[in-house]
């Protein structure tokens, strides 16, 4: 189970696991070499480590944008591992960049809870806190306000709600106390369900390919650029997984030359990440 220090608590709030099935391609892309053309090792953000490729350039975003934040996401040193929440690190060397975020000492922040993080941060950073919230698996809505006032979630008997335990706070810590409970009661199932659908021809940054389930993945565009005279489109994605472990931006072990952009084809049937794979109707899509 994903948080085995949680087994006294009711099945039916925990998150739902994340991972455990490679795509067919993720041997050989742990190996691929990701041309040098398409990193500039001295890049200290999604933007400047990865130029695009030849006659393309990123779509234009506005600055207050949640596709904006994630596109100047600061990054660990060039090189850097992806480490697990325990200090191991990943044996799967899928990533070709490690952003550079804390993911706390238990595990917690898989893949949705990823995707849950960066958007909350997102909209933390942007004081739109009336903007923050997410549903437990269970259905109980968890609004961030609510946890700034003072109130917790109380679980007893499968049921959730909120009693009020402690002083008004708006401060990071307390941000993160509210996060780490989300991580614990959502999951791929629950976030699946409070997004939109969203067309795999006008995939934008911030979008998410989302299977909810047990086991189930997402991982989140982390960029988008385009190619004007062509008209065709590519991205970059993001994902944590299972165990809990630095969101990290990955390679794309189809097309190795183009790495770690992915092209958007309107013929594809399935979209190859190195640890899972989607279908192209699973594009989802935040409010």
């Amino acid at each position: 189970m994903k948080k085995a220090f949680l087994l006294s608590i009711p099945l039916l709030f925990l998150s739902t696991v994340c991972g455990h099935r490679q795509s067919a391609d993720s041997p050989s892309s742990n190996s691929a070499v990701v041309p040098e053309s398409l990193i500039n090792t001295e890049g200290k953000t999604i933007k400047e480590r990865i130029p695009t490729p030849e006659n393309y350039e990123r779509i234009s975003l506005d600055e207050q944008s949640f596709g904006y934040y994630l596109r100047n996401l600061p990054l660990k040193p060039h090189g850097s591992e992806v480490r697990l929440y325990n200090g191991q690190i990943k044996a799967n060397a899928v990533h070709v960049a490690v952003i550079d975020m804390d993911i706390g000492i238990r595990d917690l922040q898989q893949c949705a809870d990823a995707v849950i993080r960066l958007r909350s941060e997102y909209l933390y950073r942007n004081k739109l806190y009336g903007l923050i919230h997410f549903n437990f698996t269970s259905g109980f809505r968890a609004d961030y306000v609510q946890w700034a006032n003072g109130y917790r979630v109380e679980v007893k008997a499968n049921q959730a709600k909120w009693v009020r335990k402690a002083n008004m706070s708006y401060e990071y810590d307390v941000f993160r106390q509210y996060l780490d409970i989300i991580f614990t009661y959502s999951g791929t199932f629950s976030l699946e369900q409070e997004l939109d659908r969203a067309e795999y021809w006008d995939i934008q940054p911030g979008d998410i390919l989302i299977r909810g389930g047990s086991p189930g993945h997402a991982v989140i565009v982390i960029d988008v650029a385009v190619n004007k005279n062509i008209g065709q489109k590519i991205y970059l994605l993001a994902q944590s997984y299972m165990p809990a472990q630095d969101i990290h931006v990955l390679k794309n072990p189809s097309n190795p030359d183009l790495s770690p952009w992915y092209e958007v084809d309107l013929a594809t049937e399935i979209i190859r990440t190195p640890e899972w794979d989607f279908y192209p109707d699973e594009l989802r899509r935040f409010e």
